[in-house]
């Protein structure tokens, strides 16, 4: 009883940080349920709630995406997992994680005290490519796709509604393709799929109100909120 009432606190409390800051369910999710479950099930649990949550998302912000320049981020970030597959076998990921980590961290931390960029800068179609393959080459090494996009959009003062309607169909196409590799090279044990099950009232509870806070929250609200988000996320993934 008492794992079934943490694993449903950790999906919980990571649904309302994706619902509002529209990403870092596992890093939210994961402080809790990598120490309740053993990681062969913990990740594919995550995976799958963390996909529903941002489906949820997507589907209430369908009228601020941007389809192409989320096309493109897409591409890019398909082009740049072969990259970081091979990576995986010749690089030592642990201490890229580490300085990747404490990258996000400091950047987070710096940006919280600088005035947000007031006027929004033009992106072109290169510049996504760009970004969405440094977002599916980083992603796939340490299974945070949407770190760049969001440090990219907060550079260029993208508001809220338009950054979520940038960069959500962009992580929820790198976890959906991350979940199929997973898929092609073994089975979902009826074990996760009884967690999914019992969790899906906390997941939808927490979704909705992370959504619900979204929509109330003003830009430099949610702005703060994002930078706080990745400044916990990075010093998760460095230590």
């Amino acid at each position: 009883m008492t794992s079934v009432l943490l694993i449903n606190l950790a999906v919980f409390a990571g649904a309302v940080v994706s619902g509002l800051a529209g990403f870092a369910f596992s890093a939210v999710a994961g402080a809790i349920l990598l120490h309740v479950l053993p990681p062969t099930e913990a990740v594919p649990l995550m995976m799958i709630c963390s996909i529903a949550t941002q489906a949820a998302c997507l589907c209430t912000a369908h009228r601020s995406v941007d389809w192409k320049g989320s096309f493109i981020l897409i591409i890019g970030g398909l082009l740049g997992i072969p990259f970081a597959v091979y990576a995986l076998q010749t690089i030592d990921t642990w201490s890229f994680r580490i300085g990747f980590g404490m990258f996000v961290a400091a950047y987070a931390a710096y940006m919280l005290w600088r005035p947000a960029v007031t006027c929004i800068r033009q992106m072109n179609g290169l510049q996504h490519a760009l970004v969405g393959f440094g977002g599916g080459l980083v992603g796939g090494i340490t299974a945070m796709p949407g770190a760049l996009p969001t440090i990219w959009c907060d550079l260029n003062g993208v508001p809220k509604n338009q950054q979520r309607g940038l960069v959500q169909p962009f992580i929820l196409a790198m976890q959906v393709f991350a979940l199929a590799l997973m898929l092609s090279q073994s089975t979902l044990s009826s074990k996760i799929l009884f967690d999914v099950i019992a969790c899906l009232p906390a997941l939808v509870a927490g979704t909705a109100l992370g959504i619900a806070l979204f929509y109330r929250v003003n830009d430099m609200g949610f702005r703060r909120t994002v930078l706080g988000v990745l400044f916990i996320s990075g010093l998760a993934l460095a230590f």
